[in-house]
């Protein structure tokens, strides 16, 4: 029996197409959607932040011959163009921005669930690195399956080098992301995600996967993985302490409302003077600067 594969699409796909093919099988391959500029200038600005990295700390998760890397909005000008990538983009908005209607009084308000990014990390395994097992990215939220009608992430990994079954090209099975949680993934079950540097696969958080076994003697697998996440989900790396509000400033505000410095539907407000304030308000103050007892007294 063959295993069933990734569909392989173009940047012109429609996001409606993309969508249909990702809620099919659970993933897609989109073939070059990031030109020659945006993938030399990810290797530039984050190559050397990842030499001066320790491999990871495990051999089963993390990978004890793997390097990894957060917080590249601060590290790389690039980052934006792979958030505001109106393909990808599009995608996370119409999977995971659907309104529930809500009360307020008698009259039903459709309230849509918003996204906000979850994580940044650029990746790079090592030869002889073994695969990681196995795992849908939702388990952080104890997400269930079925019952919830709804995804929770889409995310993204894009290829800054060749992903090829031999150096450790991302394990996905398709169709997973429709089982329940009582069938275990099998890696006989998994295919590696074979592409060329900016290309990008992109899948949803119920879809196992895993990073793939690098069975080369001298050549490292590098990817760079952000998730869209649900915004009324925690976020699995902790903005706050991840960037200066300096940092914050210098994004596009759209960059900027979904690293959570926003308030959308009373989550994230700050009081500021007794007032429910957004945080977005203050980054465009000259005297906001800090936290907590550095808030201006007046909105």
């Amino acid at each position: 029996m063959t295993n069933p594969t990734l569909a392989r699409l173009t940047p012109e796909v429609s996001v409606d197409e993309a969508v249909d093919v990702i809620m099919r099988d659970g993933g897609v391959i989109i073939e070059g959607l990031f030109d020659s500029t945006t993938i030399e200038g990810l290797q530039k600005d984050l190559g050397p932040w990842l030499d001066e990295v320790d491999a990871g700390y495990d051999e089963v998760f993390a990978g004890n011959r793997t390097k990894r890397l957060g917080g590249l909005f601060a590290k790389s000008e690039h980052m934006v163009t792979v958030a505001m990538s109106p393909l990808y983009r599009g995608i996370a908005d119409q999977i995971l921005n659907k309104p529930i209607d809500v009360f307020f009084g008698e009259q039903a308000v459709p309230n849509p669930a918003g996204k906000h990014i979850g994580a940044t990390m650029a990746i790079k395994i090592g030869p002889g690195q073994g695969a990681q097992p196995l795992h849908r990215d939702d388990g952080v939220w104890l997400w269930r399956h079925p019952g919830y009608g709804r995804e929770a992430r889409v995310q993204i990994m894009v290829a800054v080098s060749d992903f090829t079954a031999e150096n450790g090209g991302t394990l996905v099975i398709p169709g997973s992301h429709l089982w329940d949680d009582h069938r275990a993934p099998r890696r006989e079950e998994a295919i590696p995600t074979e592409m060329k540097a900016g290309s990008a696969l992109i899948w949803i958080g119920s879809t196992y996967h895993g990073g793939g076994e690098n069975t080369t003697t001298d050549s490292y697998r590098f990817g760079l993985s952000m998730g869209y996440d649900l915004a009324f989900l925690r976020t699995e790396e902790n903005h706050f302490l991840t960037y200066t509000l300096d940092q914050i400033r210098k994004l596009p505000e759209e960059i900027q409302r979904e690293l959570d410095w926003s308030s959308e539907h009373y989550l994230g407000w700050v009081e500021v003077a007794g007032q429910m304030a957004d945080p977005l308000d203050l980054l465009k103050r000259d005297d906001y600067a800090t936290t907590g007892d550095g808030l201006p007294t007046t909105l």
